[in-house]
């Protein structure tokens, strides 16, 4: 390989690295928002819970528990700890949340915050999929 191929490939992969860290802080400050809200605001996800998912009988112990599990995964997912388990697990997590809110894509032009989730899924499926070149800042290999 010759000397100016070694520094084209070095710059490829310095310029994917910080790419991939970029995606991964973008998805988190999301999730990380989402996760506070069912702490600061449970009754706001038990909302949620009940016009998107369909699931009746949530409490504010169920969302600050959920809320709990998500902090240590989206923490996890922060630092690139079990990537696969944790990027897949954020990837599951927002098609859900993306697929659920179906409705509101009919009516376009009144929801159009809604269409956001589809890059962020987007970036999540990138993340996934090049999980192992997403090396910068993370813990796990």
């Amino acid at each position: 390989m010759s000397t100016d191929a070694t520094l084209a490939n070095k710059n490829f992969q310095n310029n994917l690295q910080w790419s991939l860290l970029l995606l991964r802080v973008g998805v988190f400050i999301v999730m990380f928002v989402w996760t506070l809200d069912k702490f600061v605001n449970p009754a706001h996800s038990i909302k949620i819970f009940e016009h998107f998912y369909k699931i009746s009988g949530f409490t504010d112990i169920l969302a600050y528990s959920l809320g709990a599990l998500q902090l240590i995964l989206v923490m996890a997912f922060l630092f690139g700890i079990k990537k696969r388990l944790t990027y897949g697990l954020i990837f599951l997590m927002h098609a859900g949340s993306t697929f659920s809110a179906y409705a509101q894509y009919y009516d376009a032009f009144n929801n159009l915050l809604f269409f956001a989730a589809w890059p962020m899924l987007a970036a999540c499926a990138a993340l996934y999929l090049l999980r192992e070149a997403d090396t910068k800042f993370t813990l796990g290999k």
